[in-house]
């Protein structure tokens, strides 16, 4: 089956090559990754492929995820099932994951959706959802949308009425990308707004488990307390990468195929994820490896010795900060306040190499490192120390 690059930028053209590849007779199409990743895909993938999107995904390493027509139109009309169907709004990154599932419902449904242009901002956001307006016998057609919480907080937090009016007016606003705060949430019910949450990833064509529960064929478990997620929304595997997927799409004993997170958690009568196995926080919706973001640092001239540990953030779910002990950088007080000049060059240096979801909060000294029985940094202690100092603020 042939397979052909689109600007995952361009929604217009990422619809395009949604109609021919999920509900048409294709090409394929690939989405995201740099220019070189997208050169090195091949001309072909395997038959009944829809989708290759590419990511750092849980590692922070490029991947390119095979989903097929069928776990896309599986994931689609599992949404429906649960929310009800109806026209979309499509306010996030086409070239997501998260994206390209906003613009197969909408598809699914039969019904264009309506795009936001431009920058994410509550006055586009607002132009947008009132062109959405439409009736079917008499009856106002439901509208649904896909927010990261950042963008929910933006709105929640626009001057006047406008935008949480405009949020309250949709059928069902599904939040995901990152750990939803309760007292956003709290604020988001408070207008009248019907939040949805969900969990998935690239890896199962999007959100499977809304609000704790799986969608219908999804099945949980939890395999020494990594969350593990089968069904048909999973995706075929990694393109060119038997080994990988092997290891991250694994069967048991009945013939299940059960796709392995990396998250930890707990499942009762809801899922609930706890963490991350790996170093990996989730930064306003993107997977950023902690140990990427130190070796840029670490290659700086006086921190080649730095830890990066994670922390929460009320804005973007998750952040980190880099510490540092006092005869490393000296002069660099917490948040930077007193070495601007190194959280600064720290910033840049990893947005210019892994991107600026990646760029760390802060820089923090500290007098010592606590050391585990192995000499090497307590990470767990660092980052408690760095919480309590954050939480005192």
């Amino acid at each position: 089956m042939k397979l052909e690059r689109v600007d995952p930028t361009d929604a217009r053209a990422v619809l395009r090559g949604l109609r021919g590849a999920v509900l048409g007779a294709g090409p394929a199409i690939a989405l995201g990754g740099s220019r070189d990743e997208a050169a090195a895909l091949p001309p072909d993938v395997p038959p009944g492929t829809g989708v290759i999107v590419t990511t750092s995904g849980s590692t922070g390493f490029p991947k390119s995820v095979v989903l097929s027509r069928a776990a896309l139109t599986a994931s689609a009309l599992a949404t429906s099932d649960r929310i009800g169907s109806g026209a979309w709004l499509l306010a996030l990154p086409p070239g997501y994951i998260a994206g390209v599932q906003v613009l197969v419902r909408a598809l699914v449904s039969g019904r264009e959706p309506a795009i936001l242009s431009g920058s994410f901002s509550a006055n586009a956001f607002v132009a947008a959802a009132s062109s959405m307006a439409s009736s079917r016998g008499g009856q106002r057609v439901p509208t649904y949308t896909s927010l990261v919480p950042a963008q929910l907080q933006t709105l929640l937090d626009a001057p006047g009425t406008e935008a949480r009016r405009a949020l309250a007016a949709f059928a069902a606003v599904l939040i995901g990308g990152q750990a939803l705060a309760p007292a956003l949430a709290a604020r988001a019910a408070e207008a009248g707004v019907r939040v949805v949450r969900t969990y998935g990833s690239s890896e199962t064509a999007g959100g499977c488990v809304y609000d704790g529960i799986p969608l219908a064929g999804v099945g949980v478990r939890i395999v020494d307390g990594e969350v593990q997620l089968s069904g048909p929304t999973l995706a075929e595997g990694y393109l060119g990468e038997p080994d990988r997927t092997a290891t991250a799409f694994v069967r048991d004993a009945a013939g299940t195929r059960w796709y392995r997170t990396g998250d930890t958690g707990t499942f009762g009568r809801q899922l609930s994820v706890t963490g991350r196995v790996d170093n990996v926080i989730v930064s306003g919706g993107v997977n950023v490896s902690l140990d990427r973001v130190e070796l840029v640092v670490r290659a700086l001239a006086g921190l080649d010795d730095a830890v990066v540990v994670p922390v929460s953030d009320p804005r973007w779910g998750q952040a980190s900060v880099v510490v540092v002990p006092h005869r490393a950088a000296a002069g660099v007080g917490a948040e930077g306040r007193d070495g601007d000049d190194v959280l600064s060059r720290v910033r840049a240096a990893v947005a210019e190499q892994l991107g600026t979801p990646a760029r760390p909060r802060a820089v923090v000294t500290v007098a010592g490192f606590p050391l585990l029985t192995s000499g090497k940094p307590d990470r767990a202690e660092l980052a408690r120390i760095v919480a309590g100092a954050h939480s005192e603020r």
